[in-house]
């Protein structure tokens, strides 16, 4: 697996593995299987949350990490949390005493001593994302986060969390369904401040990975209530991911790999994510960092895939999202 670097020297593979889904009924024989083998594959990098099955994807990640300290980073988030009246909905605190608190049980579920990047999950409105910044960056100092990021932030968040301590990473949905980093300037601005860009749900939600051909295929979660699936997009969407397969098809790839190649294709300051909590899932994502597009292969992915051409948003409600 090639290398590369999040913001001044943080070194990790080129692809990474995100393991929140293996907290959505997924099964944990399974899915320890495929971290274990995503370390045979040459991944490094290894992303959660707190808040992904309320703990039990730290614990599951930690166990199945343990004993390997030295060859992997561990990212982690902090800042959101379930409503305990219903879990259904996701709220946000970065007010400092509860990052602190939120540290210290991230710390225990993971059996590690220091999380190696620490993002502030979302920005909460009602605090100032400098307290939230500041009181991360006391973690730093105490031992207990090497390296910061952010996660779905507004260009002038980034610019005022940068201010108070330097960002290793933002964390932000994109991929040839998402395209806000390069239409709101995100991307352009992590590149200018020398921070590196960590995009999760690079294969659109499954989309982008041919899962799906009829709205049966879809799985009962947060995928139904979204925009992009609802029937009448869903139809739109499949079409623009079918013509994305074809192309696939020509240059000798699978689907997911032609998106995870476009993605490690735009700068090497990024490194995808995936999903994957099934080993299948993993082997064929990883083969993307292989893959090198030509430029005529990067103009006709554009040509088949144009910014504006996605249906529906990328959730009901955008007010989630700090823009």
């Amino acid at each position: 697996m090639k290398r590369r670097v999040l913001g001044r020297d943080l070194h990790v593979s080129a692809i990474g593995l995100g393991c929140g889904g293996m907290s959505k009924d997924a099964d944990d024989a399974e899915s320890t299987a495929t971290i274990h083998r995503a370390l045979e594959l040459g991944v490094t990098f290894f992303d959660t949350s707190d808040v992904y099955g309320f703990g039990h994807n730290e614990e599951l990640v930690g166990r199945a990490l343990r004993g390997r300290r030295g060859e992997v980073v561990i990212a982690s988030k902090v800042g959101n949390y379930k409503d305990p009246d219903d879990p259904s909905k996701l709220r946000t605190n970065g007010r400092p005493e509860y990052i602190r608190a939120a540290c210290e049980a991230s710390l225990r579920r993971l059996g590690i001593e220091t999380i190696d990047l620490y993002y502030l999950h979302r920005v909460d409105l009602n605090t100032p994302v400098e307290e939230s910044i500041g009181a991360m960056a006391e973690l730093v100092r105490a031992g207990k986060a090497r390296y910061l990021g952010i996660s779905e932030a507004s260009v002038e968040s980034i610019r005022r969390a940068h201010a108070v301590h330097p960002l290793t990473a933002l964390q932000t949905e994109w991929s040839l369904f998402s395209r806000e980093p390069e239409e709101l300037g995100i991307y352009a601005t992590t590149r200018e401040l020398g921070i590196g860009f960590v995009p999760w749900a690079p294969l659109g939600r499954g989309f982008l990975a041919g899962r799906f051909k009829t709205m049966a295929d879809l799985p009962t979660d947060n995928r139904r209530t979204m925009p992009r699936f609802h029937p009448e997009n869903f139809r739109r969407n499949l079409a623009l991911a079918e013509r994305l397969r074809e192309l696939a098809a020509e240059i000798g790839c699978s689907s997911a790999q032609l998106a995870l190649a476009w993605l490690l294709a735009r700068g090497d300051d990024v490194v995808p994510i995936p999903g994957g909590e099934r080993r299948e899932f993993l082997e064929d994502n990883v083969r993307a960092a292989e893959i090198a597009l030509t430029p005529d292969q990067l103009r006709r992915i554009e040509d088949a895939a144009p910014s504006d051409a996605v249906a529906g948003a990328r959730y009901a409600d955008m007010t989630w999202v700090n823009r």
